[in-house]
């Protein structure tokens, strides 16, 4: 269905079991489950799907290795074991990531940790290589019967130097191990949003819609491009705004207090040789101030993060200075050698994690753990709100989990399949080895004629899920885009018509990781604007309107000067 009738059919049918506010992982993790379940849901997001918190994430897929000192071993023990699991059900967007830790100090923080977890210390501190062998030791320990990536190793300073000659003299030792990574995070939200919807008519995600009031049985909800409101009629609201839950439930008539965020910026760098000094790892270590820093390779670019800093208001978050020259003096730490300056950077983004109110002294004794807190019906409202306070990326079908099996004991309804194994889009039938690939490649080939190199790029974009892509452009007359090199129209008119674009942002910055890779000009915003707007009916004044605001947010928000070519390829 097109989104005006998907809109009509809110309005003539506006009962629903449970309306989800907010479109970010955790939001979409619950209607995927709920949709699996036969639960009639509605999930509306006030943005784009996976344009706030879950849009700002480091793109990785861990345990949590630091958590640790904070006494949170639930937590870690589950996410990796998510993480395993996200590596089998999304072979195409999971990707397992071996991580060198430089080392500075043999003993150091030798009591931190103890101390920290007994509540007696509350300032970060060097964690020397003693107390990061007792962590990966833990860290593999968690995952013995499930073991899905190698084991740690440690590594004296001259071999870690002949391995990576430009790594900082200082360091005694370093240290690998294995987590995840994710190159397109809100693909991923795409999908299992789909998925979703594929599983039951009666499951419905509407982006550009937010709620904005609440009375009685009913919440008013607003056509954000249009501003025509209407209401629906819910047993159980789940308030899954990330950052702005406390928003949502004011908004709802419930003054609650049960987020405080921390804020973390990004930068994504075009610099040839400090991506060959990360050599395919990622490089996980400690500031000077003993926050954790982290940078790895992201397709031909360099990702580099992360700050931590509290923060009360997520619509004020902005990529600071501080926090570039922070990130910046940061990887000189590990590779001094490297010339790196702001010349490097592509593109730069922050989200704010939605973390649970805290009197802790510093974010990162913040707890990461996820919890549902419920607000009962009253205030006026006659039905029960469920925040998703909390989560992590990694353990969003966890959290998922267990919120489903809380509405639906609600609902006195029973779990009709799981979700532990099931695999989330393109990576259904995802051949895994390459004889497998190539033989499926061959098969595609055959059936859509389409160039061999052209299937593979996209089966490397999209999964077993470019089955489906490959088909539409070989059903009519594709051209490769001129200023938009590895793209061509049929691609992008497909993603338009069948992912719920409804900006020009939402295909540069949430279905291709085009702006994020710094790979976005003028001229390809106004080839990219074109046919978007041709799949969308918009005039030439509206293309001309969506083409000056991404170019504006593009500039403000994430650092991006489209009057200068698109940097290497």
């Amino acid at each position: 269905m097109t989104r005006q009738q998907k809109l009509e059919a809110i309005r003539q049918n506006p009962d629903v079991s449970v309306l989800i506010i907010g479109g970010g992982i955790n939001g979409i993790g619950t209607f995927r489950d709920l949709a699996l379940q036969g639960v009639d849901v509605l999930l509306v997001e006030k943005e784009d799907f996976a344009s706030g918190a879950s849009a700002g994430s480091s793109h990785m897929l861990h345990g949590g290795l630091r958590y640790l000192e904070n006494g949170e071993f639930r937590l870690v023990n589950e996410a990796l074991h998510e993480r395993n699991r996200m590596l089998q059900n999304a072979p195409h967007y999971a990707h397992p990531l071996p991580t060198t830790i430089p080392i500075f100090k043999w003993f150091s923080g030798f009591l931190n940790a103890p101390l920290k977890f007994l509540g007696l210390l509350d300032r970060p501190g060097e964690r020397g290589a003693v107390v990061i062998k007792l962590g990966l030791m833990m860290y593999d320990w968690f995952t013995r019967d499930a073991r899905m990536t190698p084991t740690h190793q440690f590594f004296w300073r001259g071999e870690s130097l002949s391995k990576r000659p430009l790594i900082n003299p200082d360091i005694v030792c370093t240290a690998t191990y294995y987590d995840a990574w994710m190159p397109y995070p809100e693909r991923i939200c795409i999908e299992l949003m789909a998925d979703g919807e594929a599983a039951s008519d009666k499951a419905t995600a509407m982006n550009y819609v937010s709620a904005v009031d609440g009375a009685g049985g009913t919440v008013t909800l607003r056509d954000e491009l249009t501003g025509e409101t209407f209401d629906v009629r819910p047993k159980i609201v789940i308030n899954a705004a990330g950052p702005w839950i406390d928003f949502v439930n004011r908004a709802m008539n419930n003054a609650t207090h049960f987020i405080g965020g921390t804020k973390g910026s990004h930068l994504v760098l075009d610099h040839p040789a400090l991506l060959e000094a990360c050599a395919g790892h990622e490089m996980f270590f400690e500031n000077k101030d003993g926050r954790i820093t982290l940078f790895f390779p992201l397709m031909d670019r360099v990702l580099a993060g992360t700050t931590d800093i509290k923060i009360d208001d997520p619509d004020q978050a902005q990529v600071t200075d501080d926090e570039i020259d922070y990130i910046l003096n940061a990887i000189k730490l590990v590779f001094p050698g490297i010339e790196l300056d702001r010349s490097h950077i592509v593109f730069w983004f922050t989200g704010v994690r939605p973390l649970p109110s805290s009197d802790a002294a510093t974010a990162g004794q913040i707890s990461r753990d996820h919890s549902i807190r419920e607000v009962p019906p009253g205030n006026g409202l006659n039905y029960p709100i469920y925040s998703l306070v909390g989560g992590k990326w990694t353990s969003f079908r966890a959290f998922a989990e267990q919120t489903t099996d809380k509405v639906l004991g609600d609902l006195k309804l029973k779990r009709k399949t799981s979700t532990v194994q099931r695999a989330i889009g393109g990576g259904r039938n995802y051949p895994k080895i390459d004889i497998d690939k190539q033989a499926w490649l061959r098969d595609l080939q055959a059936r859509t004629e389409l160039e061999m190199d052209r299937l593979a790029e996209l089966f490397d974009r999209y999964g077993t899920y470019a089955a489906d892509v490959a088909g539409f452009i070989a059903a009519g007359n594709d051209q490769p885009l001129v200023h938009t090199p590895g793209y061509s129209q049929r691609e992008v008119q497909f993603i338009v018509q069948n992912e719920q674009v409804a900006r020009l942002d939402d295909f540069l910055l949430r279905r291709s990781l085009l702006a994020m890779l710094g790979r976005v000009s003028a001229d390809s915003l106004a080839e990219l604007g074109g046919i978007v707007g041709e799949v969308l009916g918009w005039s030439p004044a509206q293309v001309n309107e969506e083409v000056k605001r991404a170019t504006s947010l593009l500039s403000k928000r994430h650092g991006m000067k489209l009057n200068q070519p698109v940097r290497s390829q």
